[in-house]
C-alpha cells in the first residue's frame, strides 16, 4: 500500500488508462460534482499526458440541484436545454469518450414532490436517449467512478469526525478498485480473468431460466434466444477495450422482455434520485410489474415503475457474489455503483443490447422481436444475500445449482 498520493495517482490512471481506456487524438468528456476538482485537475493532466485531444467539463453542484426543485418554477422541469443534449450526442458521434465522477446524494431531496422529481427524470431521459443509446450500446468508451464527499463519508463512518471519515473513504474506495496495488493496472488485468472463468461457464451452458430463492423472493428469469453474459470489460465500436464500472464484480445479462415471473424483494437500500427506497418488493407477471412494494420510499419507487411502458419490465440480470470485496467490507455504500458490486441484482427498466448475439447492430424493430426491453430508465437494485439460492434451469428442464447461500456453486 502506498501514501495517500500515490493511491490517488493510481486512482486517476484507473481512470483514464483502464475505466476509458484514452485513445491518441480523443476527446474526453468528465462529468463530475464540484467538490472534485481536485481529482478532477489530476484527471485531467494524466487523459492530455496519455494522448487526449480536448477535455471537456459539465459539473455538477448538489446545493444547485436543491436550489433549483426548490424554487424554479414548474415548467422548468418539462424542458431540458437543447444545447446540452445536442453537443453530448455530437460528441458522442465523434467517438469522445465520457468519464462519470459520482458522489451519492444522500437524502437530498427526500423533502422535494417526488412527482417533480419524476419529470424532471423522464425529461432528462427522453433529451438524453440518444446519447444514452451510444453509452448502452457500448458505441463509445464510458467508465464511472466514485468520489467521496463529507456527507456520504460521514453516513458510511458516523463515528468519526468529518475529515477522518473522509480520509476513511477514499481508502475504502482505493481498496476496493485495487488502487492501493503496487500494480493497479496488472491487477485489473488478473481481475478480468476472474471474470471471464464464469463467463464462460454461463456462456456455455446457455441456462434457458434462473430460478431465485431466498425470504421474500421466489422468481424465475426466461432468457430470449442468443442472449449472452458480459462483465468487466467492453469495447467500444472501434474495438477498443474499456471498463464502463471501477469496481465491477459482476456478470451479467438481459431476460427475456415476458420471461420474468415470481416476487423478488430487495436486500439493500435504492439511493434513487436522492430518495431512498428501503425493502422493495416486486411481483412479476409474464415480465410486467403487476404489485410492488416499499417500506419506504413508496412513491418514488411508485413513479419509478411508472416512468413509462418499459419501466415495468427488468432489463438486466446480474450475478455478484457475497464474498466480493465490497460486499465483505461489511459497508452499505448507499451509492448503487458499488452496492451492485456487492450483491446479485436486477435491473428495471433498458436492456444492454450488447448481451444480445449482434444485438448491437440490430435495429429497434429486431431487438423489440427478440424480447429486449426498451425503457428510458434503467434502475438497479440489489437482492443478493449468503440466504440466496439460484438454480439454472436448462432447456430440458433439469436444474443444476448456480448460487447457494450468496456463493458460485461451480
Amino acid at each position: 500500500m502506498g501514501s495517500f498520493k500515490e493511491n490517488l495517482e493510481h486512482y486517476a490512471e484507473l481512470a483514464v488508462k483502464v475505466g476509458i481506456n484514452i485513445q491518441k487524438g480523443q476527446e474526453l468528456v468528465i462529468n463530475a460534482p464540484i467538490h472534485a476538482i481536485d481529482f478532477v485537475r489530476v484527471v485531467t493532466k494524466k487523459a492530455y499526458q496519455a494522448g487526449a485531444k480536448e477535455v471537456h467539463f459539465r459539473w455538477m453542484d448538489d446545493d444547485l440541484t436543491l436550489t433549483r426543485y426548490t424554487y424554479a418554477p414548474d415548467e422548468v422541469f418539462q424542458s431540458y436545454p437543447e444545447w446540452e443534449a445536442e453537443g453530448l450526442e455530437k460528441l458522442a458521434k465523434r467517438g469522445a469518450a465520457f468519464l462519470d465522477l459520482r458522489t451519492p446524494n444522500l437524502d437530498l431531496l427526500n423533502d422535494i414532490d417526488p412527482e417533480k422529481i419524476a419529470e424532471n427524470n423522464k425529461t432528462a431521459s427522453e433529451a438524453l436517449e440518444t446519447y444514452r443509446d451510444y453509452r448502452m450500446a457500448d458505441k463509445v468508451s464510458w467508465s464511472i467512478l466514485a468520489i467521496p464527499s463529507e456527507e456520504w463519508a460521514v453516513k458510511l463512518f458516523p463515528n468519526l469526525e468529518t475529515e477522518a471519515a473522509v480520509q476513511k473513504l477514499w481508502e475504502t474506495l482505493f481498496e476496493m478498485t485495487r488502487a492501493d496495488r503496487e500494480d493497479p493496472i496488472q491487477a485489473w488485468k488478473d481481475h478480468q480473468e476472474t471474470l471471464d472463468e464464469k463467463l464462460n461457464y454461463l456462456n456455455a451452458k446457455k441456462y434457458h431460466k434462473l430460478h431465485y430463492t431466498a425470504p421474500g423472493t421466489d422468481l424465475t428469469i426466461e432468457f430470449p434466444k442468443g442472449y449472452q453474459w458480459a462483465g468487466g470489460a467492453a469495447e467500444n465500436a472501434k474495438g477498443i477495450s474499456f471498463f464502463p464500472n471501477i469496481p465491477t464484480e459482476e456478470v451479467f445479462t438481459l431476460p427475456l422482455k415476458t420471461g420474468v415471473n415470481g416476487t423478488v424483494t430487495s436486500t439493500m437500500p435504492l439511493n434513487y434520485s436522492g430518495t431512498l427506497i428501503e425493502k422493495l418488493s416486486l411481483t412479476f407477471k409474464d415480465g410486467r410489474i403487476v404489485d410492488f412494494s416499499a417500506e419506504k420510499g413508496y412513491e418514488t419507487l411508485k413513479r419509478l415503475v411508472e416512468t413509462d411502458e418499459g419501466s415495468h419490465y427488468l432489463g438486466e440480470v446480474a450475478l455478484v457474489p457475497n464474498d466480493s470485496p465490497i460486499s465483505q467490507s461489511g459497508l452499505i455504500f448507499f451509492n448503487t455503483l458499488y452496492d451492485e458490486n456487492a450483491s446479485c441484482h436486477l435491473a428495471i427498466g433498458k436492456a444492454y443490447p450488447k448481451c444480445l448475439e449482434n444485438g448491437v447492430n440490430m435495429s429497434r424493430e429486431e431487438l423489440d422481436a427478440h424480447g429486449v426491453n426498451k425503457s428510458l430508465t434503467h434502475v438497479d437494485f440489489m437482492i443478493g444475500s449468503g440466504q440466496l439460492d439460484i438454480d439454472g434451469i436448462t432447456a430440458d428442464g433439469e436444474e443444476e445449482p448456480v448460487f447457494r447461500n450468496g456463493l458460485w456453486a461451480f
